[in-house]
């Protein structure tokens, strides 16, 4: 396979399967004279004629229609394997991890949009678990929670908690205003209680939080805040859609976890679907509502 003219076997392959250099010219945007000199090339470095020319066009030799249909039969599985390794390349999904409450109340939300604009694209979306880094979770991007990872972090949403419940459950229970009226109500954690004994501490109250139900993450405790069976610390990011449509109330501006958000990070080595996703992602975040622009009840 030394010195073979892979640059001349198309042309011939293309004279082979048409029978004219004429034809075969048209077909791969040369002249006859090119690809007769591309055939020239195959014949010489074979030493065996393909080809007899003759006055009114060419004929194909005994060899050379047995090796013209060799030559096709290769580039045709050449293509073929092309033609599949393309399409793993661009059918190959963009695969993001992410905590599952930041998944089902903001990323899932947001897929359709996303698939409108780039129908070609998929997403591959898997739980993030203890990752801290798309690498270490096998992804192309990463969603996480707390504060800053580091300087190419994405800001994605703000994870700022305020306390809230069901509109419902603000009727039934009647005075829900201030933090003592609070540290009275049923009140629902997530993991565990530090989290509303450092919002009494942000509202001057040292007092131990009642001992409420307990859930495993926020994706469970919604479930229950949204059911009217208390109070919980929510990320007001995570219910930008209840809270407009009244069936969940913020009942204090008084937030806590302010130092955090919800980070995107994306893997050293990125595809371009994978970058694009994570633009219109950060885009997406953007231009979602600012929680500051909603009329928070006020601790008195």
């Amino acid at each position: 396979m030394k010195n073979l003219p892979l640059s001349s076997l198309r042309a011939f392959e293309a004279a082979a399967r048409h029978e004219s250099f004429v034809k075969a010219a048209a077909e791969i945007n040369l002249t006859a004279a090119g690809v007769s000199q591309h055939v020239r090339t195959v014949e010489n470095w074979l030493n065996v004629p393909l080809f007899v020319r003759q006055t009114r066009g060419v004929a194909l030799t005994a060899a050379g229609r047995e090796f013209g249909a060799a030559v096709t039969h290769g580039l045709g599985h050449i293509e073929i394997a092309a033609r599949q390794l393309r399409l793993e390349i661009h059918s190959r999904p963009i695969s993001i991890a992410c905590i599952a409450s930041m998944a089902t109340r903001w990323l899932i939300p947001q897929l359709p949009r996303f698939r409108a604009a780039y129908p070609d694209l998929r997403i591959h979306i898997v739980y993030a678990l203890e990752a801290k880094t798309p690498e270490a979770a096998g992804v192309d991007l990463l969603i996480r929670h707390g504060l800053r990872p580091g300087p190419s972090a994405i800001e994605l949403l703000s994870a700022e908690t305020r306390p809230t419940c069901s509109a419902e459950l603000r009727a039934r229970h009647g005075k829900l205003e201030t933090a003592h009226d609070l540290a009275s109500a049923e009140l629902l954690h997530d993991e565990t209680t530090d989290a509303w004994a450092r919002w009494f501490a942000i509202a001057g109250l040292r007092d131990t939080p009642r001992a409420g139900p307990l859930f495993a993450d926020f994706n469970l405790m919604i479930g229950s805040v949204i059911g009217g069976q208390g109070v919980g610390l929510c990320p007001t990011a995570l219910i930008a859609d209840e809270l407009a449509q009244g069936s969940l109330v913020t009942l204090s501006n008084m937030a806590s976890d302010t130092d955090k958000a919800y980070w995107l990070i994306e893997a050293k080595s990125l595809s371009h679907e994978a970058a694009i996703f994570r633009d219109w992602l950060s885009a997406q975040a953007a231009n979602a509502p600012s929680t500051a622009s909603v009329d928070w009840r006020s601790v008195e």
